[in-house]
């Protein structure tokens, strides 16, 4: 195994259902259906080795609206780490270069944040094969001209890794980190219209950490690393304020962040053990909620989310007992019902740790990473919307005949068509409740219904039906 052991140590530092039920049940079935509105079927697809750059983790990447932009990250061979990239277009499958014109120096474990037009990258460190030099350098990219800009030094926070880095709208905050003798619970506002550092404010800041951070739209909330505590940071009064700690997760390193819109979802990591769980955590009522066990995926830490609007995706990372496991498999989480879904193993890349992940709207796209060697793979994952109708169903016994009595809910008037293993056997009013008299048939039964009008699906639902039902 060609683990990298010294850079893996520093890292260390750091921060459907499926159960067969005899007759007069049904078996939920997890396999996705193609909705006649959506092309996504919970799979995957690589994306092009043609010009793709050099294998890297411990890299960044940004979604600009159009296209993934990745950058810097550890390359392994001398020189050690870079400061190449590449632009990712998922549309045409492209990849474009990045200029190495002005290019900020080569780093690892930098931060970077899309502005809506310039990607800004800032901290890190450069790895000389023995030991790590740390930076408070950086530089502003501008994929439409393909050029950089230098961000000034000047008040800029001390040389760092590990920090939190977060865009306001105007400014980006970065926060936190480390470098080889401490943790810092300093950070600074850098605005890219006058190219200037304005220090945040260490009064009731939090203790210093390296961690994970969200924007809310007018706070930056930091939280975790060594301890389970946090601080909700407003940049217009430039005022700390704790996070409670009642219910919070248990401390640790390796978690992912991700902000919903009214909600951070903290979720899996490590400290002395190795999580599967998490914890919503609401800014308004200062409050925390544990995300559910049932279905989430195993324990892992280095691992990547992302939001898409309705759930939370984890993907990747690793877990280590007597051996390394590297992951390629994760889950979508809806915390509208507090559940878990898997996500799709059909071509699913290799598993992977300090890799990246950006959400297109419609997308999840993973690249790069490490296992026993660095990657210039990924792929996008297109997870299958959930379902907005619920089925269920039961058989029943009527005569010498059996009876499929299924169920549904909402059901909003209009039409239905009931489909079973796949093809459409009737069209009904849909008022939640329709029946299919199988005879003296017997074997496993694919159902579903969907509307006619709208096309929206349920779930599917499987019914096995035996001799030994009668």
């Amino acid at each position: 195994m060609n683990v990298d052991i010294k850079r893996l140590l520093a890292t260390l530092a750091f921060v459907g259902i499926a159960a067969t039920l005899q007759a007069g049940s049904a078996t939920w079935k997890a396999n996705p259906v193609d909705n006649q509105r959506n092309e996504c079927v919970d799979d995957w697809n690589p994306t092009s080795l043609r010009d793709v750059p050099a294998i890297r983790s411990d890299h960044t990447a940004v979604w600009t609206g159009s296209k993934m932009i990745v950058w810097g990250g550890y390359g392994g061979a001398s020189p050690h780490d870079l400061n190449t990239g590449g632009q990712y277009d998922p549309n045409t499958d492209n990849w474009i270069d990045t200029s190495t014109i002005n290019a900020p120096e080569a780093r690892n474990f930098h931060t970077a944040i899309w502005t809506g037009s310039e990607m800004i990258v800032w901290g890190g460190a450069v790895f000389d094969g023995s030991s790590s030099r740390y930076l408070n350098s950086g530089g502003r990219y501008n994929p439409a001209t393909d050029s950089w800009t230098t961000t000034s030094t000047l008040n800029a926070p001390s040389p760092r890794h590990g920090h939190t880095a977060v865009w306001t709208g105007s400014e980006m905050i970065v926060w936190g980190g480390q470098d080889s003798n401490r943790q810092f619970n300093t950070g600074a506002r850098y605005d890219p219209a006058t190219d200037s550092w304005t220090p945040t404010s260490r009064t009731n800041a939090p203790t210093a950490r390296s961690s994970q951070g969200v924007w809310t739209g007018n706070e930056m909330i930091v939280w975790g690393g060594a301890d389970n505590t946090g601080g909700r940071y407003n940049p217009s009064t430039d005022s700390w304020t704790d996070t409670s700690t009642i219910n919070a997760p248990e401390a640790r390193g390796g978690y992912t962040t991700v902000w919903t819109g009214s909600e951070m979802i903290v979720w899996g990591g490590s400290n002395d053990d190795y999580f599967n769980t998490g914890g919503r955590y609401n800014p308004n009522t200062d409050s925390w909620l544990a995300t559910s066990l049932s279905n989430a995926p195993s324990a892992r830490r280095l691992h990547t989310a992302v939001w898409t609007g309705s759930e939370m995706i984890v993907w990747g990372g690793y877990f280590f007992d007597c051996c390394f496991e590297y992951f390629n498999t994760g889950g979508r989480y809806n915390p509208a019902t507090d559940s878990w879904t898997a996500t799709g193993m059909t071509n699913a890349p290799n598993g992977r740790f300090n890799h990246t992940s950006v959400w297109t709207d419609s997308e999840m796209i993973i690249w790069g990473g490490e296992t026993n060697l660095r990657l210039n793979t990924g792929a996008s994952y297109c997870p299958q919307p959930a379902p907005t109708i619920t089925l269920g169903a039961r058989v029943r016994r009527q005569g010498g005949n059996r009876l499929v009595v299924l169920t549904w809910s909402p059901a909003d008037g209009g039409n239905v068509n009931v489909l079973r293993d796949g093809v459409v056997i009737d069209t009904t009013d849909d008022d939640g409740e329709t029946r299919d008299r199988l005879r003296n048939q017997t074997g496993t039964f694919s159902y579903q219904v969907c509307e006619t009008d709208s096309g929206d699906c349920s779930n599917q639902v499987e019914v096995r039906v035996q001799e030994t039902d009668d």
